[in-house]
């Protein structure tokens, strides 16, 4: 009940605040509710998924996320040659007159995945068989591969929750530090060189290169705190106009907000309606809204990870450890971004910002964490006495 009732405030906050924040759009489409018309039908059609994905024993969960790994290989593959792109970074494909995003079913599936080999033990150590282990590094390598060039905060999202599930699962030591240590040492060096190279460097190395096409974006928003001038009032607001706005609507919200649909910031603000909804929630709602949203947002984390908790078997704990945490450290990602305390990144607030794709993945990740809670609590009735010995029981 508890995880239900944070779904159904995240989607009730989100309608309001997307009415409020899309009147830019819908002031030049002269449809005004059409924004927030688009946006509840995919809410509704989120709430259903959820409702009929909770409802599966968890065990299909298994052979689902395996065949959506090829699935996701397959369409961001299509995406890149062939997809659409959208506000000049990500690639979409375009079904039916609707464009989905591939990406998002792509952490679904190597999360899903992922926690699904972390069930092969190793019988000596008791640690995830290396077999096992190296197949799901190999999957995550290629979707962050796939997903990097057009979007590469999404990409490193994936890449943090999925290691850190690996680690909570057990996978050999010695294998984590080889792979892990290497890739810190060029994750930081890639950031150095960003943080020194010239505009005029990073836009011609994306001419030559064009898997890094979006370099010159990259690197602006890892130097966006380095021409800062003294004088506020000489600040560059044309050319920083997603900071410069959310900032003013953050600053001016006078603590209690200025009230539902009365953000000023919102006419001025690009992408308010998804990338920066946060800032007009706290705008609107005030710095009580924005407490809210955050305690919404770890509760979900507690409740996920306390149901994981009451799992008898791996599985279902680690996908629901996975999955609740790429959802919350999307969400803080976000809103970091939104109060200037992180680079632009371009990650909508899950259940919130006004989304196809996004939305509906996420009730699906909320569905599969009713499904486990439904699975262990049925367990845990018919076997009070039941103790939890690690083993995969396969028929769970």
């Amino acid at each position: 009940m508890a995880v239900w009732m944070v779904l159904i405030l995240l989607c009730a906050i989100s309608l309001i605040e997307v009415y409020s924040a899309s009147s830019r759009d819908s002031y030049q489409d002269g449809y005004y509710w059409a924004p927030v018309l688009d946006h509840g039908i995919m809410v509704i059609g989120g709430l259903v998924i959820a409702w009929f994905t909770h409802l599966m024993p968890c065990k299909f969960f298994k052979p689902i996320c395996a065949f959506l790994v090829l699935i996701s290989i397959g369409m961001l593959v299509y995406a890149l040659l062939f997809g659409e792109k959208i506000n000049g970074a990500e690639r979409w494909i375009r079904i039916f007159g609707r464009t989905i995003q591939p990406s998002e079913f792509a952490k679904l599936a190597t999360i899903g995945f992922v926690s699904f080999l972390l069930t092969m033990r190793n019988r000596d150590t008791g640690e995830a068989h290396s077999v096992g282990v190296k197949i799901a590094f190999g999957t995550l390598v290629v979707m962050c591969l796939l997903i990097a060039s057009e979007n590469f905060s999404t990409a490193g999202l994936l890449f943090l929750v999925t290691m850190t599930l690996l680690w909570i699962g057990q996978a050999p030591k010695k294998f984590l530090l080889w792979v892990t240590l290497p890739l810190m040492g060029m994750a930081i060096t890639g950031f150095v060189v960003a943080k020194n190279m010239s505009k005029e460097t990073a836009v011609e190395i994306s001419e030559k290169v064009s898997i890094l096409h979006r370099l010159p974006t990259w690197v602006k928003r890892i130097q966006n705190g380095n021409d800062l001038p003294e004088d506020p009032k000489k600040y560059d607001v044309a050319n920083n106009q997603q900071v410069a706005h959310a900032k003013i609507a953050v600053a001016t919200c006078n603590i209690v907000g200025k009230g539902p649909g009365k953000s000023v910031e919102r006419d001025y603000l690009p992408m308010a309606f998804s990338d920066y909804i946060y800032a007009i929630i706290i705008e609107e709602g005030g710095i009580e809204s924005a407490l809210l949203v955050v305690f919404l947002y770890l509760f979900l984390l507690y409740r996920a990870w306390r149901i994981a908790g009451k799992c008898a078997t791996r599985f279902p704990a680690y996908l629901i450890m996975g999955l609740s945490l790429m959802l919350v450290l999307q969400a803080l990602i976000n809103m970091g971004v939104a109060v200037g305390l992180l680079p632009v990144t371009g990650q909508p607030l899950p259940l919130v910002s006004k989304g196809g794709t996004s939305t509906i993945i996420t009730c699906a990740y909320i569905g599969m964490i009713l499904s486990v809670s439904r699975s262990a609590r049925q367990i845990e009735q018919s076997n009070p006495v039941l103790v939890q010995t690690g083993e995969e029981r396969d028929n769970h």
